[in-house]
Parts: C-alpha cells; sequence; structure tokens
C-alpha cells in the first residue's frame, strides 16, 4: 500500500471498494505497526492511515473479510474458524 513513503500508484483517493482490511506497516527499522479497521474501508484511505497517520514509510496489505485478532492484553478474541496467515508478537 506504501512504498518509500509514497501511496501505491493504482489506489484512488478513496475508491468504491469498503471492506474490512489489516495491514502491517513500518516506521522505522525494529518498529511495525498492524492495523485492524472495525467497518469498511477503500484502499487509498486505509494506505493513508499508515503514511499519514501512524508516520509509516512502507506497508503491506495482508488480507480483508476473514481479518480478526486476538490480543489478550485488550481483551480481544476475534472468533473466525478458517484462518490463514498469523502474525505472533512475542518478547525477548
Amino acid at each position: 500500500m506504501v512504498i518509500g513513503g509514497k501511496l501505491h500508484p493504482r489506489f484512488d483517493t478513496d475508491g468504491p471498494s469498503r471492506m474490512m482490511r489489516n495491514g502491517l506497516g513500518v516506521a522505522r527499522i525494529g518498529t511495525a505497526t498492524y492495523a485492524l479497521c472495525e467497518e469498511g474501508v477503500s484502499f487509498g484511505r486505509f494506505a493513508r492511515l499508515f503514511r499519514d497517520e501512524l508516520g509509516c514509510t512502507d506497508a503491506l496489505y495482508l488480507d480483508g473479510t476473514v481479518s480478526s485478532l486476538w490480543d489478550p492484553g485488550a481483551r480481544r478474541r476475534d472468533a473466525y474458524p478458517s484462518l490463514g496467515p498469523m502474525i505472533a508478537v512475542f518478547r525477548p
């Protein structure tokens, strides 16, 4: 979605597709930010979240309608039975 601080050139500013989206952005080496939207959002708006509000120079779209999160600290455990890739964060 964001490559070297620039939005992907094929994204409209606020295109018609509104889906749940999640992505992973990097602001600087060693700092990653994961975002999961609560409601449908366009690719352009979601990409600008990473670049303009979260300060990420690079961001990757991960998936849409099957997005879910398990975050024990936030007491959140979304229930989707069939999930694909997972991202896990562990403390050293």
